[in-house]
């Protein structure tokens, strides 16, 4: 089994998705052995955003690219490349400014390729990345889960479900610790309640063909 391990958080060791993200894959690993863990850190190796350069592997022939695409192509190659290789993906999602960090989204942009991760069909789009399992450790420094004015204004649990049920994934499962800036003893709530999802995902297999978001 492989197991991708994705951080976006800019916070490094002050971050606390990347503590949750750290905590998942230890407990996964401690109840599935033998998983090979790989680490994207993109914070540190951030994809440059989309341009006319980088939607370079859309075109029909190599021949036809031009010496920026074909490095273009070749970021995006490896990215969905190793997306598609891994079963499990572990990855740390904070909330910026009601999304995602533009990290993040530089990524799904990568990966977001017709033909490897979705395809369009007479009958609509269809999902082509589909039978694994991805756990997203959600940090948010307000509450917005506890109500309807909350859960309008987040964009980032609902945008990742929507992107991932895109490509085809069925099995997401969503760590959540909010709160955070509320203060101290809010925020060491918020974490231990968050260590408690966290052994409750990992303990279920991969592939499982459902839907799991944490309360």
């Amino acid at each position: 089994m492989k197991l991708l391990h994705i951080d976006s958080s800019i916070l490094a060791g002050n971050s606390a998705s990347r503590q949750l993200t750290r905590d998942i894959v230890e407990k996964w690993v401690a109840t599935h052995p033998g998983t090979m863990v790989e680490h994207l850190d993109l914070a540190v190796n951030t994809p440059s955003h989309l341009s006319a350069d980088s939607l370079g592997f859309r075109l029909p022939a190599a021949g036809e690219l031009s010496d920026a695409q074909r490095r273009e192509n070749a970021v995006s190659e490896a990215l969905v490349s190793q997306f598609l290789a891994a079963d499990v993906v572990v990855l740390g999602a904070p909330l910026y400014n009601f999304s995602i960090p533009s990290q993040l989204k530089a990524w799904i942009d990568r990966v977001a390729q017709a033909g490897r991760t979705f395809t369009y069909t007479a009958a609509g789009p269809k999902g082509l990345a589909g039978g694994k399992t991805v756990i997203v450790a959600s940090t948010r420094g307000g509450v917005y889960s506890s109500s309807e004015a909350g859960r309008a204004m987040e964009h980032q649990e609902s945008y990742l479900q929507t992107v991932f049920g895109f490509f085809g994934i069925t099995d997401v499962r969503f760590v959540r610790a909010e709160g955070l800036a509320l203060g101290d003893a809010k925020k060491a709530e918020a974490l231990v309640d968050a260590a408690a999802q966290a052994h409750s995902v990992t303990r279920s297999p991969a592939n499982q063909a459902q839907v799991a978001i944490a309360a």
